[in-house]
């Protein structure tokens, strides 16, 4: 039986009031975004190493409609709040909010990080949200690339079997 929410899930609303608190106190907020449908060493790399930007990490978990649009038919493999809570469980993640549109920029303009991560597979120029981000003095990151992680070869491998 799943749990009705996990402690870090959180409503946009709700994420706000609590970043309203950390940037009084002087924190700063690092936002990165993904589907994470299979967690894999990769992403937990890659998270931890986006957590140490700054003093609280975001999560922008794309919806299940969303990873359908982005990847296809049979994916999700993972039910949106079983990976909000999968995610959510990492020491690195701070909070996790679902979003529904094609790219997080919405998500980005009101959370307003102090840095925007991505996985060293993006360019910072194609970023969703990086130019609004340092518009404000914000800025955007390409983190490291974790060669042979990929979620889409583990499903394949596993279907193989």
């Amino acid at each position: 039986m799943r749990p009705s929410s996990p402690v870090k899930l959180k409503t946009l609303p709700a994420l706000l009031a609590v970043l309203s608190g950390e940037r009084k106190a002087g924190k700063k907020v690092v936002f990165t975004n993904g589907c994470f449908d299979v967690l894999h060493v990769g992403h937990v790399r890659y998270l931890r190493a986006a957590r140490r930007l700054g003093d609280r990490l975001v999560v922008g978990l794309n919806s299940d409609a969303s990873v359908r649009a982005l990847k296809g038919a049979g994916r999700p493999v993972t039910h949106e709040k079983d990976r909000a809570e999968i995610v959510g469980s990492l020491e690195s993640v701070d909070d996790v909010v679902l979003f529904s549109a094609p790219t997080p920029e919405g998500l980005i303009r009101a959370i307003r990080p102090d840095f925007l991560v991505k996985g060293g597979d993006w360019k910072t120029a194609d970023i969703a949200g990086g130019p609004f981000v340092e518009s404000y003095g914000g800025r955007t990151v390409s983190l490291a690339f974790y060669k042979g992680f990929s979620t889409t070869r583990l499903i394949e491998k596993i279907k193989k079997l």
